[in-house]
């Protein structure tokens, strides 16, 4: 439980146990680091490679190449109601080919890595070849022989998931509680084998990594400590630096960038924060963002103890209906990793999140699911304000929002999220009367 000693040593976890809503700016951010933890070109070349075997087995992406466009929301930024100095953006991995959230940066290309590594040690294929070939039924008898799991909330489970079994692989995804009916009736019908707890994130995780290590056939996806994962979610540095040239945007000491990232274990925005500081440097401010009663990654940064401290040690009951961020305890990789990366963390109430999410449906008709706008509420900490560990937003100045989850959400699932939303900002709009 929370310690006298930890309040006076770091007095914001007070309020963290409180489920507060808290901004805090990390004083270590730009600190000199090693950047060395994945090699990026590496893990853009093999995505690469498969584009071909890809544009076989999906209809979507077209060219193979599993990317989001970065749009402009201008009609948000209005709705919004706030001076939001700069330009904003989405980055609409929402819509994400194959499996429409963020994990499918990451979750597809360790899959696909593990594959690579079979198919070749095989002596089936070398890294010369089409990899459309591994659609083919030769490959798909070799890789059924082989297991995949993971432990999942939800949006990790369904990119391994669907993935895996269009590659042949049998699979299994461990869920937690707090994961969405909805993902565990899809990947059944895909014929992934789902297996669910009646406890939280940690446990479905722990569960699968134990089952998993019994058997020398399965690989195991482990969104605690994966490099492979943090790889792939790497990459997106790189492609966003193309699209912001495509957009006209400059990124330098008078060009800021400012990026809000919706935050649960901690792999696809640590992996994501990885790739836009080695490609924009100190001319990049990352934001974490998490639910009041699941920041773990906030209390394993503000308090330097990483993954050696879960929510539930201070009191904190990890509920929250952003359950893509329903997780106890962060990854130690990933946090050790954003000790000097990450410029600040803040988090946010549950009802928040719904108004955001009708405001932006009415605004440009874009879909996001309630975990995903989370990072809206990053611009009320950054725009106006004076900081000691990054300046102040103005005109020339980018923001992007990035959009984590929803494009797979099913039709009345949406429409109840979008009816709680304009619900609850029209309870707003009265208040302010």
């Amino acid at each position: 439980m929370i310690t006298d000693e930890l309040i006076v040593k770091t007095p914001v976890v007070k309020e963290i146990a409180e489920c507060k809503e808290i901004f805090w700016e990390n004083d270590r951010a730009g600190d000199s680091f090693e950047d060395n933890i994945v090699d990026i070109d590496e893990a853009e070349a093999r995505l690469v490679r498969f584009a071909p075997f890809i544009k076989r087995k999906f209809s979507k992406p077209e060219d193979g190449i599993i990317e989001s466009t970065l749009r402009e929301i201008n009609q948000m930024k209005n709705a919004l109601g706030m001076n939001i100095p700069g330009r904003l953006f989405l980055k609409c991995d929402s819509h994400l080919p194959i499996s429409g959230s963020v994990k499918a940066r990451g979750g597809i290309y360790e899959v696909l890595k593990f594959a690579e590594k079979i198919a070749i040690d095989s002596g089936m294929l070398t890294t010369e070849d089409d990899y459309g070939k591994l659609a083919d039924d030769e490959f798909r008898e070799l890789f059924s022989k082989y297991k995949v799991a993971v432990g999942s909330t939800g949006n990790l489970g369904l990119s391994i998931g669907i993935i895996s079994a269009a590659i042949g692989f049998q699979v299994t995804v461990h869920m937690s509680a707090d994961a969405r009916q909805w993902k565990k009736d899809m990947l059944r019908s895909k014929g992934v084998t789902v297996v669910e707890y009646p406890d939280d994130y940690e446990a479905a995780v722990a569960q699968g990594r134990a089952e998993a290590a019994k058997d020398p056939s399965c690989h195991f996806v482990d969104d605690e400590n994966s490099l492979d994962l943090f790889a792939g979610y790497s990459v997106a540095g790189k492609r966003l630096r193309k699209q912001l040239d495509d957009a006209g945007v400059t990124v330098d000491e008078k060009h800021r960038l400012y990026v809000y990232l919706p935050c649960g274990v901690g792999g696809a925005p640590g992996g994501v924060t990885y790739g836009i500081k080695h490609y924009f440097g100190d001319n990049a401010y990352c934001f974490f963002a998490e639910p009041t009663h699941a920041p773990c990654m906030t209390l394993g940064l503000v308090t330097g103890l990483h993954n050696r401290i879960a929510v539930g040690d201070i009191g904190i009951d990890g509920r929250t209906e952003a359950d893509g961020l329903a997780v106890g305890r962060p990854s130690g990789l990933v946090s050790q990793a954003m000790e000097n990366r990450v410029t600040g963390c803040f988090t946010v109430n549950d009802e928040k999140l719904y108004p955001y999410l009708a405001a932006l449906k009415d605004s440009e008709d874009i879909f996001i699911e309630p975990s995903a706008c989370a990072a809206f509420e990053g611009l009320k900490y950054t725009c106006g304000k004076q900081s000691r560990s990054f300046p102040a937003p103005d005109d020339n100045s980018v923001h992007i929002i990035w959009a984590t989850g929803g494009d797979m959400v099913p039709e009345d699932e949406k429409k109840t999220y979008y009816e709680k939303g304009t619900l609850l900002m029209k309870k707003q709009e009265e208040g302010c009367e």
